[in-house]
């Protein structure tokens, strides 16, 4: 499981003005999923669990909404960040790390315990992202819940790599199975949204809501929306507009699924 320095550059929350762009679409699906699952559970405090949430970036700001969060996450530095981060929003009782990783994640914490599980930067890292998101969706309540899985796109890849005129490496994205551009490619696994959804239906879960996250963000040039006024927002709203769209879901730098765990009929596990 990444640890959050590397998640972050691959779509997690980011601090100043340039933050909408890369999260605010995920955030709002988010909220309405947590609005959701308290009303369905009638339970105004929700158990969340952030995998390879790192310094909270993510975690920090749903325990600020009033919901208990279990940061897991593989490095030490980063769960300190996320305690310091904790203690300076005011919301350190209703925040948990624990050092881990998909791996022995039932090891570190309950299975079945959880109302939303947030994966988010991690099945692209993952040696096997089916394994890998068979762990995290079995961290979810068997009366149902809810997965948050933000990972990285094929078509944003090859698109970027083509505008960047490596026209080579954009094809060889495009045709390989993981999605990567070349032996120095850093992700080891990129996706389609068909190739998400089926590998989410295969941990037992129903996908849902698909968006496309980052579609224009990291092709328009920052000193463009830096010095144009109003540029940011109304970039950002772009971003909004287009999330829900299959034509430009498949251009995304990220893909956001939400997906549901069923609820199990009683006295089945």
């Amino acid at each position: 499981m990444p640890s959050e320095s590397r998640v972050r550059d691959a779509g997690g929350p980011v601090s100043g003005p340039h933050a909408a762009l890369r999260t605010g679409v995920v955030w709002d699906v988010l909220r309405q999923a947590l609005l959701r699952r308290a009303a369905a559970t009638g339970r105004s405090a929700l158990d969340v669990l952030d995998t390879g949430g790192g310094s909270g970036s993510f975690a920090v700001p749903v325990a600020g909404l009033g919901h208990r969060v279990t940061v897991v996450d593989p490095s030490p530095d980063a769960l300190f960040a996320l305690e310091r981060r904790a203690a300076e929003q005011g919301v350190a009782e209703r925040v948990r790390g624990v050092q881990g990783d998909t791996h022995d994640l039932h090891d570190v914490v309950e299975s079945g315990a959880f109302d939303l599980v947030l994966c988010h930067g991690v099945l692209e890292y993952v040696d096997d992202p089916a394994a890998g998101l068979r762990a995290v969706a079995g961290a979810l309540r068997p009366d149902g819940g809810t997965l948050s899985v933000l990972t990285a796109g094929v078509g944003g890849a090859v698109l970027s790599r083509a505008l960047a005129g490596r026209f080579s490496e954009a094809s060889r994205a495009l045709d390989d199975p993981a999605g990567r551009w070349g032996d120095a490619d850093p992700v080891p696994h990129r996706f389609t949204v068909d190739g998400l959804r089926e590998l989410i239906g295969a941990a037992g879960l129903r996908p849902g809501e698909v968006h496309g996250v980052r579609i224009f963000a990291d092709l328009v040039p920052g000193a463009l929306v830096d010095t144009e006024p109003d540029a940011l927002r109304a970039l950002a709203r772009l971003e909004a507009e287009a999330a829900g769209l299959p034509a430009f879901q498949a251009i995304a730098g990220r893909l956001h699924v939400l997906a549901e765990r069923l609820a199990t009929p009683s006295g089945e596990r």
